[in-house]
């Protein structure tokens, strides 16, 4: 599929979405069952298998890359939801998409059997290609204990979807639309408590009994928002040697293939990319190893795995930075094949879980045996 994205990526981008035809594919080739569980028509396997085709449908699209990524990664999630839930979504059609925001704004009010929901989200990649929506929010509600971080799944006939509102310098293709809810009752078992999340002790765990669904939640949702930046540093990178090959200065005659400053550049991106992925791939067979076992993920492990993740997508922004001004006029047209890769990478920088800021402490501080600051671990 690399290069159809590729053809369609203008298109894309302009369009402010995927197109319904790529979702259509990526769902015949299995794309989205790969981390389904088997009861409900997946395959059950191996994360590093769900992110390299993350990788590679990035390469062709980074914006099909994104989505590919946070849609194929609610299967996960829906999986450590209580089997009511699962049924509620799967059970007429076990292909059905799901979408999120995980931005914790909306209201909650506890009732009976559940909570009303109120609200509007932003950034919810690919919400018009799904009939479900997961969101965010805080039940303060816990007489006298701490608040209640959950994660509340909605069907379509309770939310809007605001089109229109994705309006950004990159990912631009993604669709991250608004989500507006009016006041709508979810039932108790509609909701995924972040607790259980942290814990690797979710309801859906019950019937899904394999190691894969005792990771933490949390790691396999991080990556699936870095990831496509490996696709994305890719096609950069294959730009830059495409403009290499060709490139000869006007103004000094001096030809681009001929620079070491470039091949220095292209060469670093080469080698650190390699080195990112080969952590990555390590880290989901040590964390799956720790889980074939039934043995928890020693929480330091969880830190800095957590910490490598929100690096790689600024590490990778900086590898292409350093091409990009090495290729003069020819990299500042939208035509350029590298122009768009290059602001797909600076855009996904902006997403929380992209910022190492946020876990640099709970790297020293679960060394030192400490509890995590930030339990989204």
């Amino acid at each position: 599929m690399i290069p159809v994205l590729r053809e369609r990526a203008r298109a894309c981008t302009k369009a402010g979405d995927v197109s319904v035809e790529t979702v259509a594919e990526m769902k015949a080739a299995g794309f989205f069952r790969v981390l389904q569980p088997k009861r409900w028509g997946g395959y059950e396997m191996h994360p590093n298998v769900f992110f390299d085709i993350q990788k590679a449908l990035a390469e062709g699209c980074m914006s099909t890359g994104w989505i590919y990524g946070v849609l194929g990664c609610h299967p996960y999630e829906l999986a450590l939801f209580h089997d009511q839930a699962q049924r509620d979504v799967w059970a007429d059609d076990a292909d059905m998409l799901v979408s999120s925001t995980y931005q914790p704004v909306g209201k909650v009010e506890k009732a009976e059997g559940g909570f009303y929901l109120s609200g509007r989200w932003g950034f919810s990649s690919g919400s018009s290609h799904c009939g479900w929506v997961l969101l965010g929010a805080i039940n303060f509600d816990t007489d006298g204990g701490p608040p209640d971080m959950r994660t509340f799944l909605l069907p379509r006939s309770d939310y809007k979807v605001i089109e229109g509102t994705w309006d950004t310098f990159g990912l631009q293709g993604t669709g991250s639309f608004d989500i507006v809810v009016e006041r709508v009752f979810v039932p108790e078992y509609r909701t995924h408590r972040a607790s259980d999340g942290f814990a690797c002790a979710n309801p859906g765990q019950k019937e899904n009994d394999a190691p894969l669904y005792r990771l933490p939640w949390a790691q396999v949702f991080m990556r699936s928002v870095s990831t496509a930046a490996f696709g994305g540093v890719r096609a950069a990178t294959s730009a830059a040697i495409e403009i290499m090959n060709s490139r000869v200065s006007t103004n000094t005659g001096k030809a681009s293939k001929a620079d070491p400053n470039l091949h220095a550049a292209i060469a670093r991106s080469i080698a650190e990319v390699n080195e990112m992925e080969l952590t990555h791939r390590a880290a989901f067979d040590e964390m799956m190893g720790y889980a074939e076992r039934g043995e928890p993920v020693p929480m330091e492990r969880r830190g800095l795995f957590a910490y490598q993740s929100a690096s790689v997508v600024r590490r990778m922004a900086d590898l292409a930075d350093d091409m990009v001004k090495l290729l003069g006029g020819r990299a500042i047209y939208m035509s350029s094949p590298i122009l768009q890769p290059w602001l797909d990478l600076h855009a996904a920088r902006a997403h929380v879980a992209n910022d190492p800021a946020n876990r640099t402490s709970d790297v020293i501080g679960t060394m030192q045996g400490e509890p995590p600051a930030f339990t989204f671990i």
